[in-house]
């Protein structure tokens, strides 16, 4: 039975807003729980948008986060297909596009994030596309298959993780595909040069063009198509769609308008303690949109992947809840690209580290690489090599001073190497809520 007398209402309807609302009901609240979203589509997945369900091997279906019945099973009120317009702190209630308010005694932002636009003559031609939500990957997916069976190109403007995924996919239906990317390698800003160059070899390997070093300023079309594209070196590549993959901004229009906090750094997001309570006690943010005053890297960090949905929506509904939360996962993220599995674990930005250094065979592509500044593990990424993510991430988490040579040597396990303090990866667990990252 329902209790009335409390309401907690999550702004977002994807993976964090979903997990939020089942952990408020794991956890025993009885209060109302409404789940409001501006997609028609009930709270899914996004990383299949790019990998399986993108490519055909997943079926549509297996994205989502519950089965549509589960949220009137769990009485999750849901108002889908409604945009949140205004945050009334005063009155403590969330207006939706169709007028309607909604009284909140706690509320938590998971807005998430959008595509940035290509600022650039001719995005108004169709055959521009973005990729965020699942119509994007539903009309992507037809997209690549016509492409394909007609030998048509694909652009891409970026070579981050949706830039070569959908690579990877485009390559799988037979399209051809370009790549334009400013920096020098892809995942520039990412991995670095060390392993960005891998990342090119691998999808040069499978027949995809690069253009690095250049921008693209221009989308040329006739009767209102695409033709081709332009970049900021004189450049012209044929293409027969484009898409736009550089990189997404937190959706913080709602809490600014508020006046809630936002953060100063360069990626944005709605400011949050450790226990991702905003500026306002009675606020939360998670996810995508959220910027967090991390306690294990001492700094304030904003991560866009699906494991911090994955955990941070159950740590706020915690945090909601009154129980003591300190929300320092280490940031993990994953990718499948051709026959190469990755997982990322730590945070390893240009400038932080002085060495990285390998174990393994990077020329077959299995190997574990590791960032490091002053000895220590910032981050560590395996690629075809796995059951290692524990061992990565306790030793980002200790902080401790390792050997480059045992580091190096796959005869030396990893666990040898450091000792996490206090409960390590696992332990940190139950403090910030939600499921163990995969391996």
């Amino acid at each position: 039975m329902v209790d009335a007398h409390r309401t907690f209402v999550i702004v977002g309807g994807g993976l964090a807003g979903a997990k939020a609302a089942e952990t408020l009901r794991a956890e025993g609240f009885t209060g109302r729980v409404i789940l409001i979203g501006d997609e028609r589509d009930h709270p899914y997945e996004r990383p299949p948008l790019s990998k399986g369900y993108l490519t055909g091997s997943d079926e549509r279906d297996s994205v989502f986060v519950h089965e549509p019945a589960w949220y009137a099973a769990a009485d999750i009120e849901l108002h889908l297909g409604q945009p949140a317009v205004q945050l009334d702190r005063a009155g403590k209630s969330v207006r939706l596009g169709d007028g309607t308010r909604v009284h909140y005694d706690k509320l938590l932002l998971a807005t998430g994030a959008e595509p940035r636009r290509l600022e650039v003559p001719g995005t108004d031609l169709a055959g521009v596309h973005h990729l965020r939500r699942l119509a994007h990957a539903d009309r992507l997916r037809g997209v690549l298959s016509a492409l394909g069976q007609e030998n048509g190109h694909l652009v891409i403007a970026g070579a981050g993780w949706i830039g070569l995924e959908v690579a990877a996919a485009a390559r799988t239906y037979g399209a051809e595909v370009t790549v334009i990317e400013p920096e020098p390698t892809p995942l520039h800003t990412v991995l670095g040069p060390e392993l960005g160059s891998l990342f090119a070899d691998l999808h040069r390997e499978h027949g995809v063009r690069f253009h690095f070093g250049a921008r693209l300023t221009e989308i040329t079309g006739t009767d209102g198509m695409v033709v081709s594209v332009r970049t900021d070196d004189g450049d012209e590549h044929p293409a027969h769609d484009v898409l736009a993959a550089i990189g997404a901004a937190p959706r913080t229009a709602l809490a600014e308008a508020a006046g809630l906090e936002l953060s100063a750094g360069p990626g944005g997001g709605i400011a949050v303690d450790a226990s991702l309570r905003t500026s306002d006690p009675d606020i939360y943010a998670t996810g995508d949109a959220a910027a967090v005053a991390h306690p294990l890297l001492g700094e304030r960090l904003r991560v866009e992947h699906w494991a911090n949905a994955l955990n941070g929506g159950p740590a706020a509904a915690r945090a909601m809840l009154g129980k003591d939360v300190s929300y320092d996962r280490v940031p993990y993220f994953f990718s499948d690209q051709y026959d190469l599995g990755m997982e990322y674990s730590g945070y390893a930005p240009p400038g932080s580290y002085d060495q990285v250094v390998c174990r393994g065979d990077v020329g077959k592509r299995e190997f574990i690489a590791f960032w490091l500044r002053d000895n220590q593990v910032l981050a560590g990424l395996n690629a075809n090599v796995w059951d290692v993510t524990g061992p990565i991430q306790d030793l980002v988490r200790s902080g401790v001073r390792v050997d480059p040579h045992a580091l190096a040597d796959p005869g030396v396990p990893l666990e040898s190497l450091g000792t996490p303090k206090g409960a390590g990866a696992a332990g940190a667990t139950g403090a910030a809520g939600g499921a163990a990252d995969p391996a």
